[in-house]
């Protein structure tokens, strides 16, 4: 599929992410401002602007627009607040011009709101012919690539490429496609197998213009979306998946095989083990889990769109249990921090354990079967990191010389017979 980005557009879209960020000081007019709620972390949120903090858009909700307002471009400072309370999330003072309209976009995440502002003046194409730009609003999505395909295919073998490498907070550039409508496929940059989110079937507008919104997910990696078409309304394309992996707590010498919704996560794997994450359908579930060839007790689980999980069998191999622990793999706040969690999976122990990294507690009395809240923890080399019960205080694991890198997310996982024979293992999860 041939397309044209026009040499222009890269700079409209990266102005188009600064002028949020921009002094105020306009023409002494007004400019028509609306709110586009981008953030999956809040349900409703108000847009306030100028000294008085007028509400001018109200309970506007997740992937839908308000209205236009005239905002005053001498006096447009901007204000996101929560709808419940009022609180003030995030704030800016763009630099607007007169007689133009402009979309308010607030993302992000709990504690972490951000905003950037789009103009809505690009010209419209000729007939048979759609601009469409691509924001990156995935904070901890990372860099993503975008394709195109019709409908009908399933694969990215032949795909277009409409856009690659946009990193976070970035855009693509206005690029020239046929309108019509077409299938669209999210990976990270420059990794086809890596999905992050599938698009069936989106309308680009004949002779229109319009942006693809990628946003954040609770679980981190994948990617929401929603179309908005230049000064009109938003079509939401909410992902349909999830990530589960299966990790294996169970003595050596198990063997174990699962699958949700009927994607396989292991398969005759000798415990104890370690999945990586697969993606599944969202909703109730059938949890396929068995140890030694026999089946796990269990009922379907209730999987949600876009969150990662661990499936984590332990206790005896004889009748072992399955947890399904949600995963924050969301980036660490600060770039020069790391985050770091430990999951207990000890099978015939009752006991906490603890986790320290030179001597500082990162996770205290973490019951067989549950996972530490992740804390953030400065980037470091040659640490020392021990895992201690509770109960004892006995020393389970230790490990000397260990790097935590900034801006990456890791798991300790403690696994295997609490009696003695203990399996831990520090996995970098992005």
């Amino acid at each position: 599929m041939r397309f044209k980005t026009w040499a222009w557009g890269l700079s409209v879209a990266s102005m188009a992410l600064l002028t949020a960020c921009g002094g105020g000081g306009g023409d002494g007019g007004n400019a028509d401002v609306r709110l586009l709620n981008a953030s999956i972390s809040y349900s409703a949120l108000d847009m306030a602007v100028g000294t008085d903090q007028k509400v001018v858009n109200s309970s506007i909700a997740y992937a839908k627009t308000g209205a236009y307002t005239g905002v005053s471009t001498s006096d447009s400072g901007t204000y996101i607040q929560n709808s419940t309370v009022g609180s003030t999330l995030a704030s800016t003072t763009p630099t607007l011009s007169s007689g133009n309209k402009y979309t308010m976009i607030a993302y992000g995440t709990t504690g972490s709101v951000r905003t950037t502002l789009l103009q809505e003046n690009q010209d419209k194409p000729d007939a048979g012919k759609s601009k469409f730009l691509i924001l990156n609003l995935a904070p901890d999505a990372g860099a993503l690539d975008i394709y195109e395909t019709t409908t009908t295919v399933t694969t990215l073998d032949d795909a277009a490429i409409v856009a690659s490498n946009i990193a976070a907070g970035s855009g693509s550039g206005y690029a020239s496609l046929k309108s019509g409508t077409f299938r669209f496929v999210v990976t990270a940059a420059g990794d086809k197998t890596d999905v992050r989110l599938t698009i069936p079937s989106l309308t680009l507008p004949d002779a229109g213009v319009s942006t693809l919104i990628l946003t954040g997910s609770n679980g981190g990696v994948l990617v929401n979306g929603m179309q908005m078409i230049q000064q009109g309304d938003v079509t939401n394309y909410a992902n349909t998946t999830a990530r589960v992996r299966l990790v294996s707590g169970l003595p050596a010498g198990n063997s174990i095989t699962g699958a949700v919704g009927g994607s396989p996560l292991l398969t005759s794997a000798s415990s104890p083990a370690i999945g990586s994450y697969v993606q599944v359908p969202s909703g109730s579930q059938a949890v396929a889990v068995s140890v030694n060839g026999a089946a796990v007790a269990g009922s379907n689980a209730t999987i949600t769109a876009g969150n990662d999980y661990t499936m984590l069998v332990y206790g005896s191999a004889a009748s072992p249990t399955l947890n399904l622990l949600s995963d924050d793999n969301k980036l660490p706040t600060s770039s020069t921090n790391a985050k770091i969690r430990l999951i207990n999976g000890l099978s015939n122990s009752t006991a906490g354990v603890n986790l320290n990294v030179n001597f500082a507690a990162y996770a205290a009395n973490v019951a067989p079967g549950s996972t530490s809240t992740p804390m953030q923890i400065p980037a470091m080399t040659g640490a020392l990191m021990t895992v201690t019960s509770s109960s004892s205080s006995a020393t389970l694991f230790t490990q000397s010389d260990t790097t935590i890198t900034a801006n990456n997310i890791y798991t300790v996982f403690v696994l295997g017979d609490g009696n003695g024979q203990v399996a831990a293992s520090l996995r970098r999860e992005r």
